[in-house]
């Protein structure tokens, strides 16, 4: 069977704001995954829109396409096309979970939730002319799952070709996360073996290396088998994690013999009752400073996830935020307007309040306010966040907040790295263009370590 796998490009990846190297980041690894539970006679392509143009004058028996809320709209256009030549269309991936009779409309066959398990029997069951409209992601399992099919992806195309993932999910319940609502009916944490993990691992070539776990410390004694392992094999990476995780014991120090070097963290809000209205616990009663503190004495550099929009944000929630994160050296910043995704807590509750005043998919990037906020009107909120931005990454703030740090390669560290990542857009375009990724990763080592 031909069986052809597509990421439609997100809506934000077209739009004025957009940033070639944010989209050339990571290959889809969800997708190769998918492609490794086929069967060896199946001919298998996939296709990244991010990264290349959809090929449609092919002749594929299955097209599965894998959606967001972002690019909806564009995979239901893709379905559409494919299933008027009459090509069987599946769909699965986050919004088709979430609203899977809406994807519906647009596909033979909508997969719901993880596909590990119910995938293989999906494919079974279309080579028999029995497919289902809807399946479930029944008993998943990730102990005996194939390695993802990496020779399908077009590496040389991506900043980070090297990422992979050690679990599915996360224990943690915020009610804003688009990621619960993927688990909504069962089970939210899943991982993997230490033998699987390592097998993965090895065939991983180069230093560089990012785990793109929702929350990379969550299993707190497969991370200190993995990291006892990892020690001797001189590799860089990166991942996210929680501050209770940083604060708690010494796995922190662990992670760093093994080599991690940038933690992705949600701060989310610095007040305390945005956290508590959204279930933001882990954050609660922790010490921020003693966590980015901890971080910065042993050589970690923070990547801060910060949410506007909050129930009890006001217009000096954006400076505040702003300003704290520069004084505290945070290296880069990740800065989103809340957003209440389909699926979630926090939609059905603003929802059951009429505040919702747009359903149109394509503004929920974290860049629109899409509901009616006590505090703020649309067009303050989204200048706010837009300001936030061209604060953080002003020349001056990268050298104020890089003075923050007590080393010196600390400083020398986040200069550089800020800098590269939201001061040098022409070098990445050359850099994309040119397909110049290799050197280009040797230089994020050389930074990293």
């Amino acid at each position: 069977m031909r069986i052809k796998f597509i990421l439609p490009a997100l809506t934000e990846a077209k739009s004025p704001f957009y940033r070639p190297i944010k989209y050339s980041l990571f290959p889809p690894l969800g997708l190769a995954t998918l492609a490794a539970l086929c069967k060896d006679e199946d001919e298998i392509t996939i296709t990244d829109e991010h990264i290349e143009e959809i090929n449609y004058n092919d002749q594929p028996d299955l097209v599965c396409i894998q959606t967001y809320i972002t690019n909806a709209r564009h995979a239901y256009e893709i379905g559409d096309y494919y299933r008027n030549r009459g090509v069987y269309v599946a769909m699965g991936g986050l919004h088709a979970t979430t609203l899977p009779e809406e994807a519906k409309a647009h596909a033979d066959t909508v997969l719901k939730g993880l596909g590990e398990s119910s995938f293989p029997i999906f494919l079974e069951d279309l080579k028999n002319h029995r497919a289902k409209p809807f399946y479930e992601m029944g008993n998943v399992s990730l102990h005996d799952l194939p390695l993802p099919r990496r020779d399908l992806l077009k590496k040389d195309s991506y900043l980070v070709p090297n990422s992979m993932v050690i679990s599915r999910g996360c224990p943690n319940g915020c009610s804003f996360c688009y990621v619960s609502s993927f688990y909504e009916k069962g089970k939210s944490f899943y991982t993997c073996r230490i033998d699987r993990i390592l097998k993965e691992l090895d065939t991983l070539k180069g230093r560089h290396l990012y785990f793109l776990d929702d929350n990379l410390f969550a299993d707190e004694k497969l991370c200190r088998e993995l990291f006892r392992e990892m020690r001797g094999m001189k590799k860089v990476f990166q991942g996210a994690v929680t501050l209770s995780s940083v604060l708690k014991g010494d796995l922190i120090e662990e992670a760093y013999e093994a080599g991690f070097r940038s933690a992705f963290i949600g701060f989310e809000s610095i007040r305390k009752e945005n956290l508590i209205l959204e279930n933001k616990y882990s954050n609660l009663n922790q010490d921020y400073q003693k966590a980015i503190k901890r971080l910065d004495k042993l050589g970690i550099m923070i990547n801060g996830s910060f949410i506007f929009g909050m129930e009890h944000d006001t217009l000096d929630t954006f400076k505040e935020t702003t300003d704290w994160a520069i004084e505290s050296g945070i290296t880069t910043a990740t800065f989103h307007l809340l957003t209440p995704y389909p699926g979630t807590s926090l939609h059905s509750r603003m929802k059951e309040q009429g505040r919702i005043t747009s359903e149109n998919w394509n503004d929920y990037d974290t860049r629109h306010l899409v509901f009616n906020h006590p505090n703020m009107t649309k067009e303050e909120a989204e200048e706010g966040y837009h300001n936030a931005y061209r604060e953080f990454y002003r020349f001056r703030n990268i050298l104020e907040a890089a003075k923050q740090h007590e080393s010196s390669n600390m400083k020398r560290k986040h200069f550089l790295y800020s800098c590269a990542w939201k001061r040098m857009e022409p070098m990445w375009n050359l850099i994309i263009k040119q397909k110049l990724f290799p050197p280009a990763r040797s230089i994020l080592v050389r930074t990293l370590r």
